[in-house]
């Protein structure tokens, strides 16, 4: 997956109206955007059909997929029929659970993005101890597209390490949480960027020196 400037915008926010507001003015920078719970909760799976329509973006699902594997399945079919490009799914479930959101994906030309470990403090206690294993049971299953934290680069390096340099990594936590896009960018294809955007009073001014700091 190709991404515009390497960024992909963490679409966070509570309505619609507010997402249409941040789009036009950031689309012109971005052809990826990441949209997860709060905008679908509020507005319906519409909100991804939208999007993707209005901006001619790639949209991907952060849905952290984490059930059995008819669920998963159930998941990520209606997604991929409200036109999202890929879903974020989590591994820790076992390989059976990610399996099934493999084939829905497969099923409907689409994509996933296994993920190893998150960025905040409290990853530390569950998922750090198994994220190593979960990078490695996602390159027995063949997938090609993980996510893990731009807030440990020393652990993202090595999930890099597992995947290998042809697997395509992208990674949240740059911003607000510490992350550093230039140094991120060493071990990660894209980044995931959200509340740095869309709570500045200047979202363009934000992401134009975001996009500086990268090419620098």
């Amino acid at each position: 997956m190709e991404v515009k400037n390497k960024i992909i915008l963490a679409l966070d926010v509570p309505s619609m109206e507010k997402a249409v507001e941040l789009m036009d003015k950031v689309s012109p920078y971005l052809d990826t955007v990441k949209i997860g719970y709060p905008l679908v909760l509020a507005e319906g799976l519409e909100s991804v059909s939208r999007v993707k329509e209005e901006y001619d973006c790639k949209v991907i699902c952060d849905f952290k997929v984490a059930d059995i594997p008819a669920t998963n399945q159930k998941i990520a079919d209606v997604t991929f029929q409200a036109g999202a490009d890929a879903i974020i799914v989590h591994g820790f479930v076992g390989a059976d659970s990610a399996t099934s959101c493999l084939e829905s994906a497969n099923q409907h030309g689409k994509e996933i993005f296994l993920l190893t470990e998150m960025s905040h403090p409290g990853a530390s206690r569950f998922l750090q101890p198994v994220s190593m294993d979960i990078a490695s049971m996602g390159v027995e299953m063949g997938i090609t597209n993980y996510v893990g934290p731009s807030t440990r680069l020393d652990r993202l390096g090595k999930i890099r390490q597992i995947i290998g340099k042809d697997s395509f990594l992208i990674s949240p936590g740059v911003g607000v949480q510490g992350g550093n896009p230039k140094d991120t960018l060493e071990f990660a294809d894209a980044l995931i960027i959200g509340r740095s955007i869309y709570l500045a009073p200047d979202p363009v001014e934000i992401l134009e020196s975001i996009i500086d700091s990268i090419e620098l």
